[in-house]
């Protein structure tokens, strides 16, 4: 079965607190996408970035010193019509989800915010502990801090031998 991991697709990052025009113009891909792969019986995936209250006391909040994806706040939660019935939703606090071995994944397309941070994380966690399997993104449906980083991200993850498509 392929699995499609929709990666930090929270308010904050689409249109709030760290919000770019860029995450905000792959709203609709990521929705199509969903719907595809709900239409084709893939399992879908969300992760969530998760902080809490004490975020700028953190390593990661001293680095980036904006309040973002506390948990439970509006900003935390997934874009509106992101959700998908039979998800599995996963809270992460740092970049990369680091038990991804608990899945059993036949192949991955890994969609959403943002490319130079989060989904290169996750997709080069993934790969390394799943080397066998086809692991993609689709860049039409991801968006970096920067257009420069995005671009910057896609070209790491080539290096790495996971697939990139719609660009």
């Amino acid at each position: 079965m392929k699995t499609l991991i929709v990666v930090d697709m929270q308010k904050d990052f689409v249109d709030g607190a760290l919000g770019s025009k860029e995450a905000v113009a792959i709203v609709e891909n990521v929705k199509k996408k969903i719907a595809q792969y709900r239409a084709n019986g893939g399992q879908i995936m969300f992760t969530r970035d998760t902080h809490q209250t004490d975020y700028l006391s953190t390593n990661e909040g001293k680095n980036l010193p904006v309040e973002h994806c506390i948990e439970g706040t509006a900003g935390w939660q997934l874009y509106e019509g992101m959700e998908a019935e039979g998800a599995i939703y996963i809270n992460k606090p740092t970049f990369g989800y680091l038990n991804w071995s608990d899945y059993d994944f036949e192949e991955v397309e890994l969609v959403g915010l943002c490319t130079d941070i989060c989904v290169v994380s996750n997709a080069l966690i993934i790969k390394a502990t799943f080397p066998e399997i086809e692991v993609s993104v689709d860049a039409s449906c991801c968006a970096g801090v920067t257009p420069e980083s995005h671009a910057a991200a896609l070209a790491t993850m080539k290096m790495c031998q996971v697939k990139v498509i719609g660009e």
